[in-house]
């Protein structure tokens, strides 16, 4: 499971993901990943076999509603214009990132020794692709942009996250939050890399967002009925 996982998720997922975002807009795949919690409630029906309710359907009929608002830019008949191939690859990297997720969720191992094992076995895997497959070319830009990767974006928000959901009373409340983070994104984006946001980005992304909570609601008023 350790070898699969890391297979999975650093290497795969993020080899995928990477390459969506060099095809489009930044915006535009950031709102298409955060579709991995439809992905990930359809697997874990699938193959841990969760029990599935009609707001389930409903909930992927809007959110992959959004993303066809964002992928268009809210012009249908512009559709033959779209990025199929970074489109396609920003929704198979939501797929890659639900499979991970849903193998850990059958694995018993404690999270964190989880994640360091899969590091372990991706990091000479990683080292020979790179040696494989670019110019390997080292530099201090490079050096940062890897290490704010590994530091923040894995290590460092995984282990928040995990300290956030085992110190609250209530997990809902601490997992409501992730709805925050896709704005604030946008807002990174803008500043950082100097991007307009599309009004379409955003109408795109409350459906995404609406269709994610609706489904969480409906689960906990089910669960408490």
């Amino acid at each position: 499971m350790t070898i699969i996982a890391g297979l999975m998720n650093p290497i795969l997922y993020y080899l995928v993901l990477f390459e969506a975002y060099d095809m489009l807009p930044a915006q535009v795949a950031m709102s298409i990943n955060y579709t991995w919690a439809i992905v990930l409630g359809i697997m874990a029906i699938v193959f841990l076999g969760q029990k599935i309710i009609a707001a389930d359907f409903i909930a992927a009929i809007i959110c992959y509603g959004g993303v066809l608002v964002i992928a268009t830019q809210g012009d249908l008949s512009s559709f033959s214009a779209v990025n199929l191939t970074g489109v396609g690859l920003a929704l198979f990297s939501t797929v890659i990132w639900a499979g991970y997720w849903t193998i850990n969720i059958a694995d018993k191992r404690e999270p964190i020794q989880g994640l360091c094992l899969n590091f372990l076995i991706a990091l000479p895997i990683s080292f020979a692709l790179c040696i494989l497959f670019s110019d390997f070319d080292i530099s201090v830009k490079g050096l940062m942009g890897g290490a704010y990767i590994g530091l923040i974006e894995m290590a460092l928000a995984f282990l928040l996250w995990s300290k956030a959901l085992k110190l609250t009373s209530n997990a809902s409340r601490v997992s409501n939050l992730i709805f925050l983070s896709p704005f604030v994104s946008l807002v990174i984006i803008h500043q950082v890399l100097g991007e307009s946001v599309y009004a379409t980005t955003l109408i795109g992304l409350v459906f995404i967002i609406g269709g994610l909570l609706f489904q969480q609601l409906m689960h906990q008023r089910d669960s408490s009925s």
